[in-house]
């Protein structure tokens, strides 16, 4: 991987590129081509994702109209009642919500959209942006049916200017109106493979979809080099001990819907696959490079020690990451991320700053280096030595952040 390649592929592949769109099918069909351009067999596996396409939505405040996008998937309907603002969502916050449309300083979470409904909330308002910036985007969010659970009312995402100026006029009566149509369309896994010496795999996994506003360079154009990467360096030293499984997800920004189709299509298959090694967002200019381990502690300590010898800075963490690997983790399969998060002040996600300019070419070429060796240090391992036990605290966080247990705090 050199840095015109690197730079080929971000110049191909800005532009958006949501679930179960046009457009990510195109990107999942450039991407099955890079790889046969490498000479790896590539393949597609598609999906079914939920979508909608919004008719109409609006937001008014004594009648005073606020520029809004309705939440995808919410139902249609119209709700008129007073507003409130809930900065908690404590116990006695939830009291003051009921007949009430609700404005939120979160997204919609699972937890919070249960226990509203539950304390007679009608309808939802959320915010995002920042009250700092020039622009006034908005971006096109989604009522997730997990979420839901089948339970629809009027939402609507506004930008952070208008909340603010929403809280300080403290209008009497707020208004939402929603008009879509809600369908089944399919996104796609793009898989290629690098067979071993044994029956056993390596499955390395990044997501290339996008959010709405983003044109996703960073998350996670950048995690997609790094397996195209990975995939030309160790391809000339193939065979390994451990086949080498690519999987290009998508559907990940609205739930890791791409890996979790995946792992449970293949449900029968993951007792041969030895670890995940998911990427999600490498390559900035500025950042710290982290590793979260959904596996034993060993590896955890491992990683580090591995990290040290290499003269290679880490921040490693035991834990369940907010990405492909967690289906993995959650099927029994050792899993880690690695990504170099950066400062919020010099690159952000899922939003319109989400760009190429954001990315080093250098530093993308360097993380590829040790993703590398260190892929191919587990894969031509005698025996990777991971265990296939899944920590029980581990296990704990897979079922709080699968919405299978509720956190205490939470």
């Amino acid at each position: 991987m050199n840095k015109k390649t690197v730079r080929e592929i971000l110049n191909s592949m800005d532009y958006i590129r949501t679930s179960g769109s046009a457009e990510e099918k195109k990107a999942a069909g450039y991407l099955q081509g890079l790889c046969e351009e490498l000479g790896i067999k590539a393949f597609q596996e598609s999906f079914d994702v939920d979508v909608a396409e919004i008719r109409k939505a609006s937001f008014t405040a004594d009648g005073r109209e606020i520029p809004c996008k309705g939440y995808k998937l919410c139902g249609s309907g119209s709700v008129e009642a007073p507003l409130c603002y809930l900065p908690n969502t404590d116990p006695a916050s939830l009291l003051a919500a009921k007949e009430k449309i609700v404005l939120l300083d979160t997204g919609i979470t699972y937890w919070v959209y249960q226990d509203l409904l539950d304390a007679g909330a009608v309808g939802f308002v959320t915010y995002d942006g920042d009250v700092h910036y020039a622009d006034r985007d908005i971006d096109q969010k989604m009522l997730r049916p997990y979420v839901s659970k089948g339970r629809k009312v009027p939402c609507v995402n506004i930008n952070a200017k208008d909340a603010f100026r929403l809280v300080q006029s403290a209008p009497k009566s707020v208004s939402i109106s929603v008009e879509q149509e809600e369908s089944v369309a399919s996104s796609q896994n793009v898989i290629a493979e690098i067979p071993g010496k044994t029956d056993e795999w390596i499955v390395l996994s990044a997501h290339y979809d996008s959010t709405p506003l983003s044109r996703g360079a960073y998350d996670n154009m950048s995690g997609c080099i790094g397996l195209l990467g990975i995939m030309e360096a160790l391809r000339a030293k193939a065979p390994l001990r451990y086949g080498l499984r690519f999987v290009f997800c998508g559907s990940e920004e609205v739930g890791l819907l791409g890996s979790k189709a995946y792992t449970a299509a293949h449900e029968k298959e993951l007792e041969k696959i030895a670890l995940n090694i998911n990427l999600d967002m490498i390559g900035t200019c500025m950042g710290r490079f982290i590793a979260c381990v959904s596996a034993e502690n060993k590896l955890l300590h491992y990683l580090e020690y591995y990290c040290a010898q290499h003269g290679w800075g880490l921040s490693a963490r035991q834990d369940v990451y907010s990405s492909d690997s967690t289906p993995f983790a959650d099927h029994g399969v050792p899993a880690l991320s690695f990504a170099r998060i950066a400062p919020h002040s010099q690159a952000t996600i899922h939003n319109r700053y989400d760009t190429k300019a954001l990315l080093s070419e250098a530093q993308l070429i360097s993380d590829i280096g040790f993703l590398s060796d260190f892929t191919l240090n587990m894969a031509d391992a005698v025996k990777c030595p991971v265990s296939r036990e899944i920590p029980e605290d581990v296990r704990t966080k897979l079922d709080e952040y699968l919405l299978r247990k509720r956190k205490k705090d939470s």
